[in-house]
């Protein structure tokens, strides 16, 4: 590949894409790169309101949004969004699984041990990342298979490779989204084509809605003792923000990568490689 084309690699126009949690704080951002990389996006999400709020930012770039309501625990719901965006864009060649996130009530603490946590609270975690990852793969793979090609980028964490205190669930549960995500780019490319990768992100520490009462303290907007420890353990010295995801989605995404697939990339700020030491 010469350097003329390099940047013709990541053009995305006439390509439709699915973001599953799109409404949400990481989702928001690579909705928005998508877009203005050309791309029709399908914005799905439980809440119909915060995907309609990302069309609306965003309603000058390239590409064309699609705010969907979609529950990714019921198999039906995903089926219907599918032939919703079947009407309106075609088939799909991009999948990217933003929906997830943990549970108040699946964090031990001193009041909470682990054993006290409920089966509620660790079914919802683990069903959310987990089982919304699989079921969305699932269906929306479908139009790979019949096209032979396309690209599904699963958002995995750091806590798959590197499982935190007080958060046995979502670790569990992100772990099994970096295992299942080798299986599914196995799977897909000896089964149905070599031309459908699967791979994953695995972001470190973004402050979202789901974290911030772990990181940071809610009266005064200082960081917690957890939150500090964490920045003391990530050489980068921040957290990261939103827009720092995107140029590894769009590489995963684009023929760039196109010998890439079963990968699961830390985008951690160095948190992964400092022994502490």
């Amino acid at each position: 590949m010469n350097k003329k084309n390099i940047f013709a690699e990541i053009n995305f126009l006439n390509k439709t894409a699915v973001v599953t949690g799109g409404g949400g704080i990481l989702g928001e951002a690579m909705v928005a790169a998508l877009l203005d990389l050309g791309a029709n996006v399908a914005i799905l999400d439980l809440n119909y309101e915060s995907a309609l709020a990302v069309v609306n930012k965003n309603n000058d770039l390239v590409g064309n949004a699609l705010p969907v309501e979609t529950d990714v625990l019921k198999t039906e719901s995903l089926n219907n969004a599918r032939e919703l965006i079947h009407r309106q864009f075609g088939f799909v060649d991009f999948l990217v699984n933003a929906a997830g996130g943990n549970h108040p009530d699946a964090t031990t603490s001193d009041e909470k041990p682990f054993a006290e946590i409920p089966e509620e609270a660790i079914r919802f975690v683990t069903d959310l990342n987990l089982l919304g990852t699989i079921q969305s793969c699932q269906v929306f793979g479908l139009d790979m298979q019949e096209q032979k090609a396309g690209v599904i980028v699963n958002i995995s964490s750091m806590n798959a490779l590197r499982p935190l205190t007080r958060i046995p669930a979502y670790s569990a549960a992100k772990a099994g989204v970096s295992n299942f995500t080798q299986w599914l780019a196995v799977h897909m490319a000896m089964t149905y084509s070599p031309e459908i990768r699967v791979n994953a992100i695995a972001p470190g520490f973004f402050i979202t809605d789901q974290n911030k009462f772990l990181l940071m303290d809610e009266e005064s907007g200082e960081l917690s003792a957890r939150g500090q420890r964490i920045i003391g353990h990530t050489p980068a010295n921040r957290f990261g923000e939103p827009g720092d995801l995107v140029g590894t989605l769009v590489w995963l995404l684009s023929p760039l990568s196109n010998f890439v697939t079963g990968v699961i990339l830390p985008v951690d700020g160095g948190f992964s490689a400092y022994s502490g030491v």
